[in-house]
């Protein structure tokens, strides 16, 4: 019997969805490279056509016109560049925006069918308890008038006054009886409403379901794409403008002198990247579970429906952390969702999937605060992020999310209290 989760689906589904994730951001910048290099010289020319190479800048160089011809090739392919990476972050945003408002419908929707479901059984459990007492007053009815009392009374008066004492009691009784059926008939009904009522919630659940997996498959795809556009105009920005500044200006850059400075900017990076792993060893309170707090501060916002927000559904627990201070990894996982640029209410976000489809969701980090990528593995405790205001916030906090399954949260104090985790 294979183990089955919170939204019914089953480890396996869960981690082909996982893959099927991952396959769409790979074809979404894959066809996002592949656009690019078909564009010609007027926006539809191939990119890779179109960028001037270091033999260019050599050969412009020993005319004035061939060097102002490439210093406007260069200026408009950076300016291409940077309205490309605009314009997929944009989308990235707008994608992420319309998933957001789907998944708020979805949860809200979760929440009201589970409260249903959850009255519709309190109702039935006590329309069975009251046709148990009425069974039971029923059998006492029967025994107190199994005989003629009138006979009683006249054959054997020593025992009237016991008669007539049963004889009432039987009248309540079943006047007991009678109050009890009427409440039983109408919680009997009550139950069955509510029971329809949550199997409706449940039929638009699904739809729901449907449309925010959608949603979140094309706001990932967007995400990807906005992150292959801006690193490949980080990339050729810094040698297009190194070619750019070999033709203007009073100094002669070489290819060789280029890639020199690529070299020493990589090993500058790594041992920046390792010199934060190893900081972060240590980080976070990790819990024996191998589960860690994800930030300081104290609950300033609590899961589910409350008069904080109206009638929304708040989908996690606010922890109001101090702008700038890092985001942990609740547990080890695989990033899945590293947004570029605001995500509707949740600001720059961050979605990590970790064992049996479980994901962990981060919200309102600093503009430029998100220290992780997509398809990357991150170790419990490790530093993801930074704590910022970004999207629908206030003041700086972390909204911090548990979905089990992958889809519909739960209360993440409840969940990390049972994980050696005390957030509140």
């Amino acid at each position: 019997m294979k183990a089955m989760h919170a939204d019914g689906r089953t480890a396996s589904q869960l981690t082909l969805r996982s893959l099927a994730f991952r396959v769409v951001a790979f074809a979404t910048v894959l066809t996002f490279v592949l656009g690019a290099a078909l564009r010609n010289d007027i926006g539809e020319a191939s990119a890779v056509e179109d960028y001037p190479t270091w033999s260019d800048v050599a050969e412009a160089r020993s005319s004035e016109a061939a060097t102002q011809k490439l210093v406007s090739r260069l200026e408009s392919a950076l300016v291409r560049l940077a309205a490309e990476a605009a314009a997929a972050q944009k989308d990235a945003e707008d994608k992420g925006n319309i998933w957001q408002e789907a998944d708020n419908e979805y949860q809200a929707k979760a929440a009201q069918t589970a409260a249903l479901q959850e009255q519709a059984d309190a109702a039935s459990t006590e329309a069975d308890q009251a046709e148990t007492r009425i069974a039971e007053l029923a059998a006492r009815l029967v025994r107190a008038g199994g005989r003629d009392m009138t006979v009683n009374l006249l054959i054997n008066s020593q025992i009237a006054d016991s008669l007539l004492y049963n004889l009432g009691m039987s009248s309540k009784i079943s006047q007991q009886t009678s109050a009890l059926f009427d409440r039983a008939v109408q919680v009997r009904n009550t139950a069955q409403s509510l029971s329809d009522a949550a199997e409706v919630a449940r039929t638009e659940l699904e739809q729901l379901k449907v449309t925010a997996e959608k949603a979140f498959d094309e706001a990932l795809a967007a995400s990807a794409a906005s992150t292959a556009a801006l690193e490949e105009q980080e990339e050729r920005k810094v040698e297009l403008d190194s070619q750019l500044a070999s033709l203007t200006e009073e100094r002669k850059i070489t290819e060789e002198s280029y890639l020199a400075g690529v070299r020493q900017r990589e090993a500058e990076r790594a041992a920046a990247a390792a010199a934060a792993a190893a900081s972060n060893l240590n980080a976070g309170a990790i819990s024996s579970s191998g589960w860690a707090r994800p930030s300081g501060g104290y609950i300033t916002s609590v899961y589910g429906f409350s008069s904080q927000y109206g009638a929304r559904f708040h989908k996690g627990v606010d922890l109001g952390a101090n702008c700038g201070t890092n985001m942990y990894a609740a547990a080890s996982g695989t990033v899945v969702y590293a947004a570029y640029g605001w995500n509707g209410g949740y600001g720059n976000y961050i979605i990590i999937e970790h064992a049996n489809g479980l994901r962990t969701a981060y919200g309102h980090i600093e503009a430029g605060g998100i220290a992780v990528s997509t398809g990357q593995n991150v170790a419990a405790g490790s530093k993801i992020a930074r704590v910022g205001t970004t999207g629908s916030s206030t003041g700086c906090h972390l909204h911090f999310e548990v979905r089990p399954g992958g889809w519909n949260t739960t209360d993440p104090v409840q969940f990390m209290a049972d994980r050696g985790i005390r957030l509140g």
